[in-house]
């Protein structure tokens, strides 16, 4: 058997999670997402996709987030009719975020086609609602830790890896003739302590690593996460505005929520009315509760809920939260404010001193909430351009991702060295920063990926 890779995304950057394995003749793509972030990236997600996708035999998911699985719709219309394998929560959350990024796109290009900003005519979504129907049939859902053959010789199984609900690293098992190999993608790799999410698996072995760099080159720093939330929500309500909040509708907002709670009931601040406005979030939110184990006893959530707290559903109630002047905290998706109800809250709110963007995630280069972060005097939404006088502010302790040092303790884990690493899914520094470590202190192969390339990993298993 002569196994293949072929790297088709999160190359030197974040978004866009594609790797095709090739054994023989069957491939399989781990991960299926789409670009983010910058307009050059961004345009990837147009172009011809790199291999036939009708060629492609199954595709398996780590986790549900759209850089690792929004580019499905559009692969299934181009013709993909294999298996998508991943865990059950995975499998709901995908369904969710996906008919959400549909519904988004179909918006967006009504929107830009009415009001003429656009430099294409007649401006078109990436996919619809229609080519996400076409998905979610090819969803097979497997458990963790349980090895599902594809066909003789090669098997996959999906250990937990945190980070978000159903999260997973994959390890792909080759059986030849003669040898067995494995070859694990981490997925992203979640954080240690977590109060919502499992720390990731230790991995044990592998031939072949991919290893995700997101904060491979961010120094940690120890620090009270609830008390830092507390102090910077107390300090912006002080300035006598609100806090709008951009969070992923899936993890982050949920987060969140857990320790507002927390903070409310602990007495670190005075309890404020906080606002989820975000469809998704709400639903996401179900689901964790469901895999969670819902309510106690007495009917107390003792994740999320609390007296102060307000899920906005209906459009023309998220646009009455513009009316809020002081004292409120809204908490809308996207998180890097590339699309969906935080922009309406960001151009209504940027233009006021008063009020406070406050950020909790990574922000990947070329967005608006990275452009924000870097000090940009005006975003453009909607095709125009709003001043920026509000406080723009970030919590550094909320990250889905392991930070530096959880990453060089998981790969000090192995029990056996791999005998090449891949590093992806990072920005260029972080990339270098994880593959110097893996080769200087570890002692391993170890490399940076390019965009397009590939690399035959075995021959004569």
């Amino acid at each position: 058997m002569e196994v293949r890779v072929k790297f088709l995304g999160a190359n030197r950057t974040v978004t866009g999670s594609k790797h095709l394995l090739e054994a023989d003749n069957f491939r399989l793509m781990v991960d299926c997402g789409m670009f983010q972030g910058m307009k050059m990236l961004r345009l990837r997600n147009w172009e011809d996709f790199p291999v036939d996708p009708g060629s492609i035999d199954a595709i398996v998911l780590t986790h549900a987030h759209i850089d690792h699985t929004g580019y499905l719709p559009r692969l299934v219309r181009d013709g993909y009719a294999g298996p998508v394998y991943c865990t059950a929560a995975t499998a709901d959350l995908v369904e969710l975020l996906l008919r959400d990024s549909a519904k988004l796109q179909v918006e967006e290009a009504e929107y830009t086609r009415r009001k003429g900003y656009s430099v294409h005519s007649n401006p078109e979504p990436l996919y619809n609602e229609k080519d996400v129907e076409q998905v979610l049939p090819l969803i097979r859902v497997v458990s963790f830790d349980e090895i599902t053959e594809l066909r003789p010789g090669v098997s996959i199984r999906i250990k937990a890896a945190g980070h978000i609900l159903g999260a997973g690293m994959v390890e792909v098992l080759l059986k030849g003739k003669e040898q067995e190999k494995t070859v694990l993608f981490s997925g992203d790799i979640g954080r240690y302590k977590d109060p919502l999410h499992p720390a990731p698996t230790e991995p044990g072995k592998a031939d072949v690593l991919f290893i995700e760099s997101t904060y491979a080159n961010k120094y940690p720093v120890e620090i009270d996460v609830m008390e830092e939330l507390a102090s910077k929500l107390r300090a912006a309500l002080k300035r006598g505005g609100c806090v709008v909040i951009p969070a992923f509708a899936v993890g982050r907002t949920q987060m969140i929520l857990y320790y507002l709670r927390q903070i409310f009931l602990s007495g670190r601040m005075e309890a404020v009315p906080v606002y989820v406005d975000s469809p998704m979030a709400i639903s996401a939110s179900r689901l964790y509760r469901h895999y969670l184990g819902g309510p106690s006893e007495s009917g107390d959530d003792q994740y999320f809920d609390f007296p102060s707290l307000h899920y906005v559903s209906e459009q023309s109630q998220s646009i009455g939260l513009n009316d809020i002047k002081s004292g409120a905290i809204i908490i809308s998706a996207s998180g890097m404010a590339t699309g969906g109800r935080i922009l309406h809250h960001l151009a209504n709110r940027l233009p006021r001193r008063e009020d406070t963007v406050l950020f909790i995630g990574f922000q990947v280069e070329g967005s608006r909430g990275r452009d924000l972060l870097d000090g940009k005097t005006e975003i453009r939404i909607f095709g125009e351009f709003f001043p920026v006088y509000c406080q723009v502010d970030q919590v550094t302790g909320f990250s889905a991702h392991a930070n530096r040092d959880e990453l060089h303790h998981w790969l000090a884990s192995f029990k056996q060295n791999p005998k090449m690493t891949f590093v992806v899914h990072g920005e260029i520094d972080a990339c270098v920063a994880m593959r110097d470590h893996i080769k200087k202190e570890l002692g391993w192969n170890a490399m940076v990926p390019e965009y397009l390339e590939s690399y035959k990993l075995f021959s004569g298993i």
